[in-house]
């Protein structure tokens, strides 16, 4: 359940960004609306009686009203009249004014009047010459604080108690989240792991419960599906490689009478020359029938893991070394001369691995130049050492073509057919290189040959 943890971080991460994205949006569509229902400087109803006081003219005739103020008041439903200051009694009102309000106030009246309501209506005060002016607002236009009054320090360290509030907020939610996502990611965590598993193909059974039963359900039936898969490939796999083998075994026996009769006749001295030169080819061609029987029934195995491989710490070097000394105890003409191309002063290259499967991977790519090369060629073998050992067997005989090469690095099987059955193959005993290459956790390079003809690279990891 490696991945439970980043799960838990990208469901909080979402929750925390949803959070913080919608705390973000209220603030803005908050200052939105109060921007958007606040009245313009002019149209503050402060401002109008202040502007109100100033508009009064006083005459003879008593207090008059700038015309423009008046139809502003009247189109706004505002009442208004004009307290003189020496009477406390109203001097000047419009004719909305409501019955219920007073002709005559106190000096406690009129502070009240300029900080809350008359009679239920906001109350906005200007003054004006001699007196001051009062409106009146209709019931539902504005909403005044009348008794506010606030602490200063409250005020001072507003912003660290908004912080502190949202904090405990987050914190508060968050619980809430864990405690009621906790069962869920408890159902969670085993089906993560039975699909870890299922990719590692282990078997898998996860308790079908909870509110993701089906799920569960779901993989515990895929699983019984890819063992019953597993079990039926198994089995045809050891009746395939088992058929291989006896099918080998039964054709050694009458193939080894071909080629001891055919040897017999070769060194004939009764028979005429064409006839020991045919006899000859049998027990050449018998020979490599032979041969690929050996690597049919060894490719099989390295193929369905029959093959026991017994790893050991080796010399690398030692190993090709000694392969080489048996092709030159063999190359009796010297029809296929190998030049030993590792650096002298490298002696060592430890390696863990199966020292005969390793003398038959290189012996299998010394035969691949001798085979296809029958007018003869050079052959050069070295091995080099980096963060691994590699070892590189190449020479200068007809080679192959691009698509060929290609071919035989990407085609998974390089059991390749072609028409001219009477030449022997880049086939089966490359297979069996990359397969014991394989088996040894390294990787087998198939590539044109700096000298002109076929080279191919085996790449080991090295013993620390």
């Amino acid at each position: 359940m490696y991945n439970l943890p980043k799960l838990i971080r990208r469901f909080t991460g979402i929750l925390l960004l949803s959070f913080v994205l919608l705390v973000f949006a209220n603030f803005v569509i908050l200052a939105f609306l109060m921007a958007w229902q606040s009245p313009s400087v002019t149209d503050s109803p402060y401002n109008v009686a202040i502007q109100t006081g100033k508009a009064f003219q006083i005459s003879e005739s008593g207090y008059t009203l700038q015309e423009d103020i008046s139809t502003q008041l009247k189109e706004q439903n505002i009442w208004a009249f004009v307290v003189d200051n020496d009477t406390l009694q109203i001097v000047w009102r419009t004719e909305n004014v409501p019955d219920t309000i007073p002709a005559n106030y106190s000096l406690s009246d009129i502070a009240d009047l300029s900080v809350g309501y008359l009679n239920g209506y906001p109350a906005y005060t200007g003054e004006t010459k001699n007196g001051i002016v009062v409106l009146g607002y209709p019931k539902d236009s504005f909403w005044k604080h009348t008794r506010a009054s606030w602490n200063y320090n409250f005020f001072a360290h507003l912003p660290q108690i908004v912080f502190i509030v949202l904090a405990v907020n987050i914190a508060v939610i968050l619980l809430i989240y864990v405690i009621a996502n906790m069962k869920f990611l408890k159902l969670v965590k085993p089906i993560t792991k039975g699909i870890q598993d299922l990719s590692i193909e282990e078997h898998v059974h996860i308790p079908e419960k909870g509110m993701l039963s089906d799920i569960s359900a779901n993989i515990n039936r895929t699983s019984n599906i890819l063992q019953e898969q597993r079990q039926q490939l198994r089995k045809k796999e050891t009746a395939r490689a088992n058929w291989i083998a006896g099918v080998s075994h039964d054709i050694r026996t009458p193939l080894s009478m071909v080629m001891g009769y055919a040897g017999q006749l070769k060194d004939d001295a009764n028979l005429t020359d064409e006839e020991r030169h045919k006899a000859e080819v049998i027990v050449k061609q018998g020979k490599r029938m032979q041969n690929l029987i050996n690597d049919l029934n060894l490719a099989s195995k390295l193929e369905y893991n029959m093959q026991p491989i017994n790893p050991a710490k080796q010399n690398l070097i030692a190993i090709v070394r000694q392969v080489v000394v048996d092709f030159f105890n063999m190359d009796i003409e010297d029809k296929y001369p190998i030049e030993w191309q590792t650096d002298e002063a490298l002696t060592v290259c430890p390696v863990n691995a199966d020292k005969d499967l390793l003398k038959r991977a290189v012996s299998n790519l010394i035969q691949n130049s001798i085979n296809h090369n029958e007018q003869g060629c050079k052959i050069y073998i070295g091995v080099t050492v980096d963060n691994c050992c590699t070892i590189i067997v190449s020479d200068d005989g007809v080679g192959a073509t691009d698509e060929l090469i290609e071919k035989l690095n990407k085609t998974p099987h390089y059991m390749l057919c072609d028409e001219n059955t009477t030449e022997q193959r880049h086939g089966l005993g490359l297979l069996i290189v990359k397969q014991i290459v394989s088996a040894h956790g390294g990787r087998t390079d198939i590539e044109h040959s700096s000298y002109g003809g076929f080279s191919v690279k085996l790449t080991l990891p090295i013993l620390a």
